[in-house]
């Protein structure tokens, strides 16, 4: 197998047709078809189907473009890994911190710490909505991502770090009990409009399933993925919302939010470190995993933020 055919053919899915792959690669069009017709003939399966509006994947196509963007990953690792080997760690990493939570408050830190110790690493946080990490991790496209743990998953790994609680945020002049300290049963939240994350991200999952368990039907007024517009809502009186204590100190008037912790049951999420099953990390990857899990012990042994706890 000609990993360049591999290299081709995953152009020409990201292109969408073989004259935009072509065109990109400075190669004639029968040349790059004639690439594919061998691909197909190797695997003995039709890979692509084609139309005047380009071409589409089948799902052995769809098979082959995911092993082949692993397979040319690996390959871009070897090299590298070759090249630097006699040399200070460099070369570029990606990591991905769950929004709304206390890992997405390390991406300083982090940047400052990879800055200090590995000046050569070129360091690509993502700590944004909009994206799924554990699949781009999976896909090879994200070296690692700090994010909540779904469970079992294939074609990716997940290490725990932490676990964090789950606050009631409101505004102090939301007709609630006023005592910061004070539990909430989750019964007792039936009739208070909420503010949430959408359905995609995992901690409304949590949330749902917590009312769910308890018979209750929440009252959510809005589906809110920003961490502004969500803190500008709250202030406004439009509603409260469930999150860790670290997203609430992220809002411009943190000091005019009241947070309880809820009872009956608490809602805890696990936050874990997701990699590649498949794709081994390179050197300066490696480097950028270790100083990620020091600054969550160091976190956490620092009782900066309140519910969250090294995981059982």
């Amino acid at each position: 197998m000609d990993t360049k055919r591999l290299s081709y053919f995953v152009k020409i899915i990201d292109k969408g047709s073989l004259t935009r792959a072509a065109d990109a690669l400075n190669i004639a069009q029968p040349a790059l078809s004639q690439h594919l017709i061998s691909l197909e003939a190797h695997f003995k399966q039709q890979l692509v189907v084609r139309s005047r509006h380009g071409v589409t994947m089948t799902e052995a196509g769809k098979a082959l473009y995911r092993h082949a963007q692993i397979v040319l990953k690996q390959m871009d690792l070897m090299s590298s890994d070759v090249s630097e080997a006699a040399k200070v760690l460099s070369g570029s990493v990606s990591v991905g911190l769950a929004p709304y939570s206390t890992t997405s408050t390390l991406s300083l830190s982090l940047l400052k710490e990879i800055k200090r110790q590995y000046p050569e690493i070129m360091l690509h946080v993502n700590d944004n909505f909009g994206s799924v990490f554990s699949e781009l991790v999976m896909n090879g496209r994200m070296d690692l991502a700090l994010i909540y743990d779904p469970g079992m998953m294939r074609g990716v790994n997940f290490q725990q770090v932490a676990v964090e609680e789950l606050f009631l945020i409101s505004r102090r002049s939301a007709a609630l009990p006023s005592d910061v300290k004070e539990a909430v049963p989750l019964t007792s939240l039936e009739n208070v409009p909420l503010l949430l994350p959408s359905r995609i991200h995992l901690l409304r999952s949590l949330v749902d399933t917590a009312f769910e368990t308890s018979h209750v039907v929440p009252k959510i007024v809005a589906e809110i993925d920003s961490m502004e517009t969500l803190g500008a809502a709250i202030s406004e009186g439009i509603g409260s919302t469930i999150l860790p204590w670290s997203a609430a100190s992220r809002m411009t008037d943190f000091k005019q939010l009241i947070l309880r912790p809820i009872k009956d049951p608490a809602i805890e999420a696990t936050i874990s470190v997701c990699v590649s099953d498949n794709i081994p990390l390179s050197e300066p990857a490696m480097a950028v995993h270790d100083v990620l899990f020091r600054l969550v012990r160091e976190l956490i042994a620092s009782n900066q933020w309140p519910g969250v706890r090294p995981p059982q």
